[in-house]
């Protein structure tokens, strides 16, 4: 699967977000509004559309994704042959987006692993290791609790850290993902209007763009509307 490498100028002066949260949402219902029965059609046409987000973003010079793409909760109750479909493509097709050779982006994988089958977990570490080395920071939020994740951070804190001493920033070191923690936009497709537990800490400031949009149906230009709406409300302050 080979990734477009062109370069889009944006506005001089405009605001673009450092860090671009992604709430992919609508796979299941995109699927059955296009006819078919099995939702796993949804989920692999969602899972193959993250190679072209993957490139927009490049094309726009972001440096910092994080996708959430399945929460903790959604393991515990999705129905189970679904539930290993996402697994399988979690071990296939995200590494194999991931560690193209045209692709700039270094992965990183955030949420409790050990809900993860060991070849869904063995793959996603290796991609981890083969793209240690890229410029831009894809962190993929798979097994997520967002509150789990805060208080995993402060326990960090508090084996190295005099608990009066640990503020904001040690916290905000302690999250999971790449080197840029704090969001400035995420984006939720479907039209639901929530986070779902998306990193709360880490959102605590992010300005929120919601598209009625199906995931598999978000295009180029539905990111250059969320885009243009963050430009908007920050250059209103």
């Amino acid at each position: 699967m080979k990734l477009a490498r062109r370069r889009r100028t944006t506005t001089v002066g405009g605001a673009r977000p450092t860090h671009l949260g992604l709430v992919m949402d609508g796979n299941r219902r995109w699927a059955r509004a296009a006819g078919y029965v099995d939702p796993r059609v949804g989920h692999r046409f969602g899972a193959e559309h993250v190679a072209e987000f993957l490139s927009w973003c490049a094309a726009r010079d972001l440096e910092h994704l994080t996708i959430y793409v399945l929460s903790a909760d959604n393991i515990r109750k999705r129905p189970g042959a679904e539930l290993d479909h996402l697994f399988e493509l979690l071990a296939t097709t995200i590494p194999q987006i991931l560690t193209n050779p045209d692709a700039e982006w270094s992965l990183h994988v955030s949420g409790d692993r050990s809900l993860l089958p060991a070849a869904t977990d063995d793959a996603l570490a290796d991609a981890e290791r083969r793209t240690a080395d890229r410029p831009r920071h894809c962190t993929l939020a798979i097994g997520y609790d967002g509150r789990r994740d805060i208080v995993d951070s402060i326990r960090s804190a508090l084996l190295s850290t005099p608990a009066d001493e640990i503020d904001a920033d040690a916290i905000t070191a302690g999250l999971g993902g790449g080197p840029v923690k704090e969001i400035d936009l995420v984006i939720r497709t479907s039209g639901e209007i929530r986070l779902s537990g998306f990193l709360p800490w880490q959102s605590a400031y992010a300005e929120l763009y919601v598209t009625p949009k199906l995931w598999p149906a978000f295009t180029e230009q539905d990111l250059d509307r969320a885009l243009a709406h963050f430009e908007s409300v920050r250059a209103r302050g």
